[in-house]
């Protein structure tokens, strides 16, 4: 049997993961135009690596939910190329939801700091403090943000353009679960 749209899993998994990218970003932005020397940023910090650990969490519990359960199919009358770069984009989108918060935990290491997940405990440290490499974990860091943030505005406008331009009910398969 075909279905039309995801599981309620799924659904609730997509939403929770993009209400946090949101909220992580927004702190990314926070935290690079306060000054270091201000307690604000220190806290800023501290939610934007704690969420940034949930997201990861999150994204891996999806991933194999994704893996393990079939997505709806694509409506015939989108073409090949548009379903290709749909699945790309997907692909490229788990990606970073792993590599971005992964990429932030080796920077807060090689910088010689705890990462702790919301004041409950501290991640383990795998690596030791490494300027060279804290420098190099911090501009990958960067790179993955912006390059995430392209991307989910890509996804963003492509969900708007298939709900008010092409009418073809992809939108609605990630807002109303599946029944079955």
């Amino acid at each position: 049997m075909t279905t039309t749209s995801y599981t309620r899993t799924a659904i609730l998994l997509h939403w929770s993961i993009a209400v946090l990218i949101f909220l992580n970003i927004t702190a990314g932005f926070l935290m690079a135009s306060t000054p270091k020397q201000e307690s604000q940023h220190d806290a800023i910090l501290f939610w934007h690596a704690s969420l940034g650990s949930l997201i990861f969490l999150l994204a891996v519990v999806r991933l194999c939910w994704r893996l393990t359960h079939q997505p709806p199919p694509l409506p015939n009358s989108i073409p090949a190329l548009q379903r290709g770069a749909a699945h790309l984009l997907h692909w490229l989108l788990y990606t970073l939801m792993l590599v971005l918060p992964f990429s932030g935990y080796l920077h807060r290491l090689a910088g010689g700091h705890d990462v702790s997940f919301f004041g409950l405990f501290n991640w383990p440290d795998i690596i030791a403090k490494d300027e060279p490499f804290r420098v190099f974990t911090h501009n990958l860091h960067e790179t993955l943000a912006w390059t995430l943030c392209i991307l989910l505005a890509g996804h963003i406008a492509a969900a708007l353009k298939h709900a008010l331009i092409d009418r073809d009910g992809v939108l609605r398969r990630i807002l109303v679960a599946r029944t079955t």
